[in-house]
């Protein structure tokens, strides 16, 4: 099976790809864009790791699902196409970098500019049917972006994982904390952000635990 991702992630999970659940996963995924509408759009789907190839990677957001929503998801987590309306959660995260920053609100909520200085914008789960959150969950995604977490953690050193949430922060048992930072907070959701999420101070602890490392910081 040839799958088209970005080359340095394809050695890294050249294995993965030859599992029994991963053909599963394929197969299910055809079908479902063939009978149904589903988000990212097909060509998106693998988007994260073409915008920050495995080489670059020197922080790691965990997502959920994609946005379910017409037009939101573009394959990077938390992020929409420039001329869509922000998320909540996506809101709380820019109100976060301003209050610890001082960056002001960006117009739009594309997030690629992040991802192009090295930050992996996963989502658990890639893909997801329309109106439907979690439509795809247990599909055999969770697999492969353990996977995918597990491979940064065990072959790279010093990377920022920015844990938002229980739900990121099961992903993030496989992460070998001795030698990364991981970073934990509530979910940037208007349900829980206030509950420390907001405050968090996550975009500067970030910076200056790059620097420390001798690595240029994140333009947040």
């Amino acid at each position: 099976m040839n799958i088209q991702i970005e080359n340095t992630w394809k050695e890294q999970l050249k294995d993965e790809f030859k599992k029994e659940y991963f053909t599963k996963l394929v197969s299910f995924v055809k079908q479902e864009y063939t009978n149904n509408t589903i988000y990212p759009p097909g060509k998106e789907i693998l988007r994260a790791f073409d915008m920050c190839s495995f080489d670059k990677v020197k922080v790691v957001i965990i997502g959920q699902d994609p946005y379910h929503g017409k037009g939101q998801a573009n394959g990077l987590c938390f992020s929409v196409r420039e001329n869509v309306k922000k998320p909540p959660s996506l809101l709380n995260i820019f109100k976060e970098i301003k209050s610890d920053i001082g960056t002001e609100i960006p117009d739009n909520g594309d997030l690629e500019r992040w991802a192009k200085q090295g930050v992996l914008l996963l989502n658990a789960t890639l893909t997801v049917r329309a109106s439907m959150a979690g439509s795809h969950q247990n599909k055999g995604w969770e697999n492969f972006t353990d996977a995918v977490i597990k491979a940064i953690s065990d072959k790279k050193e010093n990377i920022v994982f920015l844990l938002w949430g229980s739900y990121a922060q099961r992903k993030g048992t496989v992460i070998d904390t001795t030698k990364h930072n991981v970073l934990k907070s509530t979910h940037p959701s208007p349900l829980s952000a206030y509950r420390g999420f907001l405050g968090c101070k996550h975009f500067s602890k970030t910076n200056i635990f790059l620097k420390n490392n001798n690595q240029t910081k994140i333009i947040w």
